[in-house]
Formats: C-alpha cells, structure tokens, sequence
C-alpha cells in the first residue's frame, strides 16, 4: 500500500505541475491568432513544454499504478493533485481560496485517509 501511495503523490505531483505550467505558459501567450509569430512563440513557450513533460511523466506512472492495482483504489488516489492544485493557486499565482475551499480539500484529503486504510 505504501508503494502505491507514494506513487500516486509523485503522480498526483507531475499533474499538478504539468496544469501550473500551462496556465503559467497561457498567461505568457498573446490572443491566439493563425499567424506565423504566434505558432513561434507557441513552439519558443518553455514552460508549454514543461507542461508536456509534466504531463507525459505523470501517464507513465499512471500505466504503473493501473498495470499493479486496483481501479477501484487508483482512480480516487488521484484526487490528491486537486490539493497540490490548490497549494500551487495559493504559493504560486496567489490567489485567494475561500474556507469553503479549503474545507473541500479537508474532504478530499479525509477521503484519501478512507481509501488507503487497511481494515
């Protein structure tokens, strides 16, 4: 159990990752248009490409994860990237998250502790 709890957090980790860094290379992008300068600085936009990567590393554990155990379990484990999510608003774009919010993220982490007891 251990082992599957630690790979769904790196997992959970990369795909809250690959969602900062596409908003953060959304903001950097002008208005999209079909024009020449913005496809190139779409294919210059680094952190697009962290998203990417971000994301493509969080599949790879994911294929782990589902190839070792249950669906039942795995698919709720990933509920823990809305609270890395919600860390990332908060430290990184600074945004304001209401208590109601924060008492969702209550929920969500009560549900995770739900799921990965033994017993």
């Amino acid at each position: 159990m251990l082992k599957l709890i630690i790979c769904s957090i790196v997992q959970c980790v990369f795909l809250a990752s690959g969602q900062v860094f596409l908003k953060l290379a959304l903001a950097k992008m002008d208005k999209f248009c079909w024009t020449w300068k913005f496809f190139r600085d779409l294919a210059l936009n680094w952190q697009l490409a962290a998203s990417g990567l971000s994301m493509v590393m969080a599949s790879l554990i994911w294929f782990y994860i589902l190839k070792h155990n249950d669906l039942s379990l795995a698919y709720p484990l990933i509920s823990i990237s809305y609270i890395f999510g919600t860390f990332a608003a908060v430290f990184i774009f600074h945004e304001t998250v209401t208590p109601t919010r924060w008492i969702g993220v209550l929920f969500i982490m009560i549900g995770v502790g739900f799921l990965t007891r033994q017993g």
